[in-house]
């Protein structure tokens, strides 16, 4: 058995770059920007006013007054300029006219028909956006996974369309006579498939797109047949039949049709049974068949290869709490725990749930979190700080 890092980093090493694609910036959230995007002009292009209130052609003190000559709107710039002792009625957005130099904002005067008078004092530069306050013409904005924030600045830059990452397409095939799809009516030693929709929401969260293939049954021409059903896709994802059962073929089929295998079993649990490798020129990794199992090695393995294949950082982000409850000693594997994280005193706090089978998706769906405790780790107190992944 390897380690889960050693594990990780063979998986990483079997993923490449997707190519890209360019699209309009409609269409463009929730992709993975692949090349930097240019500013096409600057933001402010012109310095602006803050507030609606007046702009005044000097600094002045309370008391102060001056003759109001004009309006700036936005959209509709004041066209001529202001004197020292004269101000413009200005709106927020509006173009800031030559020669003034502050912006009074309007409850902080007395006006008296063309006539405003200062509350306040009033300095230079006050309720002023300087041009290019935001961003300037040429700068970058660097790679990244493009959130709704991202396309507003992008569509200020005036940047029509980008160039991202192609989707990664991830066939997932699950194994096994005992498996039936959700709404079948499985017999009486059936069980329905529930590992297979789960990780399809994962990859497509992450930005992947998931192609769920038929039920592979056990027998090698079953698995052969869906097997052939992967042609295209970046990754492929087998759900049960790697361990060393008499019926678990997905790793011998796999090696007759040339799999080049990276791995077979890490020291963690659950997931022991995880293996990685290449099988027809595509990366595989073959998950085990337990419900637990497969998703927690699917947040650990499955989303990092799908990661890097966007260029993203693909390592899980592992963050520290305190620990909510007492923890015996671990054994000689690394257990990620199911646990819930939770705010106390103002402090991240994860508890690890009572029941860690690896078939008890129950346990599963109430937990945000895996509690890491290392191989070895010995007894921990509650308050100790320990590390976890959210989920």
């Amino acid at each position: 058995m390897i380690s889960v890092e050693d594990a990780l980093a063979r998986c990483l090493a079997l993923t490449a770059l997707t190519d890209t694609e360019i699209l309009p910036l409609r269409r463009a959230g929730n992709r993975v920007m692949a090349v930097p995007a240019i500013a096409q002009l600057t933001q402010p292009p012109f310095d602006a006013s803050a507030m609606d209130g007046y702009a005044v052609g000097r600094a002045a003190v309370a008391g102060d007054s001056f003759t109001v000559i004009g309006e700036s709107g936005a959209g509709h710039a004041f066209q001529g300029t202001v004197q020292p002792d004269q101000a413009i009625r200005i709106f927020t957005g509006a173009p800031l006219p030559q020669g003034a130099v502050s912006v009074v904002i309007q409850e902080e005067i007395a006006a008296s028909a063309d006539q405003i008078t200062l509350k306040i004092a009033a300095k230079t530069g006050d309720n002023i956006r300087p041009r290019g306050q935001d961003f300037t013409l040429g700068q970058a904005l660097s790679p990244r996974l493009l959130r709704p924030n991202d396309l507003a600045l992008l569509a200020a830059m005036n940047v029509p369309e980008v160039t991202v990452r192609r989707r990664p397409i991830v066939a997932l095939m699950a194994s096994g006579d005992e498996l039936v799809m959700p709404g079948e009516i499985p017999g009486p030693d059936q069980i329905i498939a529930s590992n297979t929709l789960a990780l399809a929401a994962m990859v497509e969260a992450a930005g992947g797109e998931a192609r769920v293939l038929p039920i592979a049954r056990d027998t090698e021409a079953s698995l052969r047949t869906v097997f052939a059903l992967t042609e295209g896709a970046d990754l492929i994802v087998t759900i049960g039949g790697a361990s060393v059962g008499d019926h678990d073929l997905v790793g011998k089929v796999a090696a007759d049709l040339g799999l080049d295998r990276a791995f077979w079993q890490i020291a963690m649990r659950p997931g022991k049974p995880l293996m990685a490798g290449k099988v027809l020129g595509i990366p595989m990794l073959g998950l085990p068949g337990n419900p637990v199992s497969a998703i927690v090695c699917g947040h650990l393995f499955m989303l990092p290869m799908l990661k890097a294949m966007l260029g993203l950082p693909p390592e899980p982000q592992v963050l520290s709490a305190r620990l909510g409850s007492d923890q015996p000693a671990n054994g000689p594997r690394d257990h990620y725990m199911r646990a819930r994280l939770t705010v106390e005193n103002g402090q991240p706090t994860v508890t690890a749930f009572q029941r860690q089978d690896s078939a008890l998706l129950t346990i599963l769906t109430e937990a945000n979190a895996l509690l890491i405790r290392p191989k070895g780790d010995g007894v921990r107190g509650t308050g100790e700080m320990v590390s976890y992944i959210p989920i």
